[in-house]
């Protein structure tokens, strides 16, 4: 796993996984690796009341009655789509959910405008058709096709992105559960096996780009991720992933907890201040959303670590905050320069702390920028 830059659920947490089905004396759906139960167990964490003989962590933070209803949807013979705004941990749940229930979440398509039908069903090795004619050998089945011949579960990332056609190809998928190959004479049909099923991710703001059909809509459960807002939880989320950076870059660094009181109260102001403006040029094109904490968070730590003192400040945090959300110029400049003057600029007089140096950081930023 070392040398791997960004190892699958399945590889990271293996010894997890293999205790967890060693202990596992639960009833399993299918061809299952984990009974439902200790997929949730898997996902959200052990607890005392478990009673197991060692602690499971946990990895995504959120209502317990989400990951209940993917469970149990995946369960049946129905597709998965989680929806939400970016950063809300979508495509995370999605693979963590693949690792636990198959061992396997790389079976991935990425939706985009360029996406097509050859992307989710099969398409042909050009040099064997050529050599050899159109078979079975020749034929490249899609993550979606490798899904349904191992009964595994296949995933579909950004659906919405891609063409009303690709979406409409994934309906037979889902409800014949089979994929015809009329190009071949023989064994020109690709069945699924039990266990398949399709975890598909759509972003809430892409509504309007390429809608579901009400066709595709039927075939899927809908479970919408929220936006986390509760302070604890986000404190939670930024502080899990960025142990799991400092781990990966073998960084020793200890993130003080005023520091990150202060991104957590940043983002808090910022939404809020998006929230009572009615035109999208008042707001920032960012979503502020946990996972954009999180990348500011990084591109600090990993800043104050080649270039600084080996620690984390107030200034570079502030720095890495404007740098970060800064994507339209003048307009976002102009927003987060109204939020320091406005906000951080009278809590840094009253409050003290770190504040002035972090709005000291984020006018030198700003200037910088401008």
């Amino acid at each position: 796993m070392s040398d791997l830059l960004r190892a699958p659920a399945e590889i990271k947490y293996a010894e997890e996984l293999d205790w967890l089905e060693s202990v596992d004396d639960n009833p399993k759906p299918f061809s299952w690796r984990l009974s439902p139960k200790m997929v949730r167990l898997f996902v959200l964490g052990s607890e005392r009341a478990d009673g197991l003989d060692r602690e499971i962590s946990q990895k995504w933070f959120g209502d317990r009655s989400f990951v209940e209803r993917a469970i149990v949807t995946l369960a049946s013979d129905r597709g998965l789509l989680l929806i939400g705004d970016p950063g809300t941990g979508k495509s995370w749940l999605a693979e963590l959910l693949s690792a636990a229930i198959c061992r396997n979440s790389t079976l991935v398509v990425q939706g985009t405008a360029g996406t097509t039908e050859d992307h989710i069903k099969y398409s042909w090795n050009v040099s064997m058709v050529i050599a050899k004619g159109q078979s079975r050998e020749s034929m490249i089945p899609s993550p979606i096709m490798t899904a349904m011949e191992s009964g595994a579960i296949g995933r579909f990332e950004e659906l919405t992105r891609s063409t009303s056609d690709v979406q409409d190809a994934l309906i037979s998928i889902l409800s014949e559960k089979y994929i015809s190959v009329p190009e071949l004479d023989s064994d020109n049909i690709v069945f699924a096996k039990p266990g398949f099923s399709i975890i598909a991710t759509a972003n809430s703001r892409d509504r309007g780009v390429n809608d579901l059909s009400s066709a595709l809509k039927r075939r899927f459960n809908f479970v919408r991720i929220p936006v986390v807002t509760n302070k604890k939880s986000e404190a939670e989320i930024v502080r899990f992933r960025t142990e799991e950076l400092l781990r990966r870059h073998r960084i020793e660094l200890d993130v003080p907890p005023t520091l990150l009181d202060v991104l957590l109260q940043s983002f808090a102001d910022l939404r809020a201040s998006a929230a009572s403006v009615g035109s999208d040029d008042e707001k920032l094109e960012s979503a502020l959303s946990t996972a954009e904490q999180i990348g500011v968070l990084e591109d600090a730590i990993l800043h104050g670590n080649f270039f600084g003192e080996r620690a984390l400040t107030a200034h570079t945090l502030a720095s890495s905050l404007v740098g970060s959300l800064a994507r339209r110029e003048p307009e976002d400049l102009a927003i987060l320069n109204k939020y320091l003057h406005g906000v951080v600029e009278p809590r840094s007089k009253e409050e003290g702390g770190v504040w002035p140096e972090f709005l000291e950081g984020g006018r030198d930023a700003i200037a910088t920028l401008s």
